[in-house]
């Protein structure tokens, strides 16, 4: 993909345009009496409307979804939703993450180090999530997509606040929301601002059977605390013109965090040697900031034909420092590691889009996606006042990273009950990376078809059978393919490590992971706005990306070293089934069984099923795709509206997956039960309470590496669990 396929999108949105604009006049009719005036009104679709009506297998939740929990986070209104589950506070879409799943704000993807841990619901207008790939979206997207669209610019004024307070384990904590927003004639702008504040603490253990710094085996158990805080803000505002049937908006995005943490562990020594230092302290505190802008005008043209162009600028900066303090078993100073880093990365990007209607049958769409970002980066580590890998460390690194992408799609009405989704995606990137180990440089080229149909098994389209066949892929993130080392800190350079404690390394000839899918589903609606339905997938991927250890010599020590290097494998299959259902209980169970009116009632439950080529089964599975998730919740009013409440469940089994050949790692079993309860004074203020992880369980993670002499190294760390209680009052004026 060259500049020259971006130019002949662009060059083909203007054809459509002009063809528009130059289209003959007929003859003006004769004139006829003024006929008289009829209004018709009628309330936006809901949530479920807008699913049954798309032409891809979408699925969009709004604000009622957005605001039942009251929740601090759009992580917590996530881990609801069926089939997507949270690893690390990222969300994943068939028990697949870590690129598989694409997140995008607005349309576009979020920015490296981006959490949606710290933006609030309230900022949010809807979250839309495809399955399968379109071609007017990054073909990144091998599970699905998640697109966060943020509040626009309302059509009438808008005073909302919200203030919670609650109680995170570890002290009180307080936030705020607020909304000021107004339309002035053709103009309309929305002001958000919102506040937060974290804690926690965490109590946890960690066994752990490794080599020592002289090869020999040690077993060590490690008691440690850890205490985390921070707080920040988020504001998107956004301003909207329209003049006739042209709309000018300019959408900005900002957060600011800063955090801090503190670690203590006391090491026991079970059998072995005993290490350098067994009681360790971390202090680590940073900040990450963001900022994103972008301006776009969307024209409509009276044939039909819509035209919508934007161009936007980011720039991200992340910053942290982390002190290390050692000390042996009477209490003598023997490590001080002090580890600084600087991450910053500016961007700039430019999109277009023309849709036009063919006939009665036809709508089609063709456009561009043009992003180019540069990042910098700078590390330094001291060891007891010594610097270390002068030849890597201390040294700026730079990269750059273009994307280029064009589309092409048409909406197909085939016939009164059949209908479809063509499309095509051509997207290259091109990544260049400079530091004092030389300039290394990276490109691919994926061509990226896609078919959705959708047949309606009755005129009213109340049951639908939607099928599709989609290609993805996923692209090598920036830090794998870097060859710069990130060294194990429990080994000293000039010494060797354990085979479960590896240094790790990029590499730079890394391709991307290329996916096919199928996609099948049936879906039921009902009358009274529930929905029923039932999918499966598969998915073929080729060049899947994993981890490989290996014992090799090494630049940065002059002892052989264990290196973490990610190797393209030959392949990988992922197959599973997702029911869901929800909707008025007494539309689902029977008027006759339950007699409340508002009583609404959820559950979803998704198997998956994997398999990696070359790596011995059978929990040779997709990492970190569980077995099977299930999710429950119920949402009921009472006294006229007065008192509402609800909670949410879900769970997902212990499974093990085979990481490589010699190494396993199984995670314990996930479970999540949240609750409110909210008095309604009036339609403009609300008191809530809530609780997530009201039910708690320990995060327990475990790893076996089976040496080639047969001994095994395993790590066995166990998190505790906590419940996190909310309060809020939301008033709008």
């Amino acid at each position: 993909m060259t500049m020259r396929g971006a130019a002949g999108c662009g060059l083909l949105l203007a054809t459509l345009g002009a063809a528009a604009q130059t289209a003959a006049p007929s003859p003006a009719p004769a004139p006829a009496p003024a006929p008289e005036r009829i209004e018709i009104q009628g309330a936006s679709q809901n949530d479920t409307e807008e699913r049954r009506r798309d032409p891809v297998a979408r699925t969009v939740y709004g604000r009622e979804e957005l605001d039942k929990y009251g929740d601090i986070s759009v992580t917590d209104v996530l881990k609801r939703l069926p089939g997507i589950n949270l690893s690390g506070g990222s969300p994943r879409l068939r028990g697949l993450g870590a690129g598989y799943t694409l997140i995008l704000i607005n349309g576009e993807p979020a920015p490296p180090g981006f959490s949606l841990e710290n933006l609030p619901p309230s900022q949010v207008e809807r979250i839309e999530v495809t399955k399968g790939a379109t071609a007017d979206r990054s073909a990144q997207a091998v599970a699905g997509t998640i697109n966060i669209i943020l509040r626009a610019a309302p059509r009438q004024r808008q005073r909302e606040l919200v203030v919670r307070t609650g109680y995170q384990a570890l002290k009180p904590t307080a936030g705020f929301s607020a909304t000021l927003a107004d339309r002035d004639g053709e103009l309309s702008y929305a002001l958000p601002l919102s506040g937060y504040q974290w804690a926690g603490i965490t109590p946890n253990t960690t066994l752990r059977v490794t080599r020592d710094t002289a090869g020999q085996l040690q077993t060590l158990f490690v008691d440690g605390l850890d205490r985390w805080s921070g707080g920040g803000f988020n504001s998107s505002p956004r301003l909207s013109f329209k003049r006739g049937d042209t709309t000018i908006e300019s959408q900005s995005f900002v957060q600011h965090n800063e955090f801090g943490s503190k670690s203590r562990y006391a090491t026991q020594v079970l059998a072995g040697s005993t290490p350098t230092s067994v009681d360790d302290a971390n202090d680590f505190n940073g900040y990450w900031k963001m900022l994103r802008t972008g301006l776009s005008v969307v024209s409509k043209l009276a044939d039909g034909t819509r035209l919508e162009a934007r161009v936007g600028v980011q720039a991200t900066d992340n910053a942290g420092r982390n002190d290390f303090l050692g000390r042996d078993a009477v209490g003598v100073q023997t490590v001080v590691r002090d580890t600084g880093f600087r991450n910053s990365e500016q961007s700039r990007s430019s999109s277009g889009k023309g849709t036009r209607p063919l006939g009665d049958a036809h709508t089609l769409a063709a456009g561009w996606d043009v992003e180019q970002k540069s990042r910098r980066e700078v590390r330094d580590v001291t060891e007891n006042g010594l610097p270390q890998l002068l030849d890597f460390e201390g040294e700026p690194f730079y990269a750059r990273v273009t994307r280029l992408a064009a589309f092409v799609q048409d909406e197909w009405e085939i016939a009164p009950q059949w209908g479809s989704y063509l499309g095509a995606r051509v997207e290259s990137i091109s990544t260049r990376s400079t530091s004092s180990a030389g300039t290394l440089t990276s490109r691919s080229q994926v061509l990226t078809p896609v078919i959705h149909l959708t047949y309606k098994l009755d005129p009213k389209g109340r049951d639908l059978v939607r099928g599709s066949l989609t290609r993805s892929y996923k692209a090598p993130e920036l830090s794998s393919l870097m060859a710069r080392p990130f060294i194990n800190g429990n080994y000293p350079v000039s010494g060797t490590n354990a085979e479960n404690a590896p240094d790790r390394v990029g590499n730079p000839d890394l391709k991307p992971e290329l996916s096919t899918g199928l996609d099948l589903a049936f879906e039921r609606y009902f009358a009274g706005g529930g929905v029923m339905s039932v999918g499966l997938f598969h998915r073929r991927i080729e060049g899947l990306i994993r981890s490989a250890v290996t014992q090799e010599s090494v630049s940065w020590s002059t002892a052989q070293r264990f290196v973490s290097r990610p190797i393209n494998l030959q392949g990988a299959r992922s197959t599973g089934i997702e029911l869901e259902i929800k909707g008025r209980a007494k539309d689902l169970l029977g008027g006759s069984l339950v007699a409340a009116e508002d009583l609404q009632l959820r559950a979803s439950f998704s198997a998956y099923r994997s398999s990696v080529d070359g790596l011995p089964g059978p929990d040779n599975r997709l990492e970190q795709q569980q077995p099977w998730t299930l999710n429950l919740g119920l949402d009921d009013k009472r006294y006229g509206g007065f008192v509402a409440y609800g909670a949410s469940l879900s769970w997902t089994p212990a499974y093990t997956t085979q990481q490589t050949v010699a190494q396993l790692q199984t995670l314990n079993r996930a479970r999540g039960l949240d609750a409110y309860v909210a008095l309604n004074f009036d339609r403009s203020t609300t008191a809530r309470l809530s609780v997530n992880n009201l039910w708690p369980v320990n995060v327990l993670n475990s790893t076996q590496t089976v040496e080639s002499g047969g001994s095994v190294l395993s790590n066995v760390n166990d998190r505790a669990g906590r419940a996190q209680w909310t309060a809020s009052l939301s008033m709008k004026f």
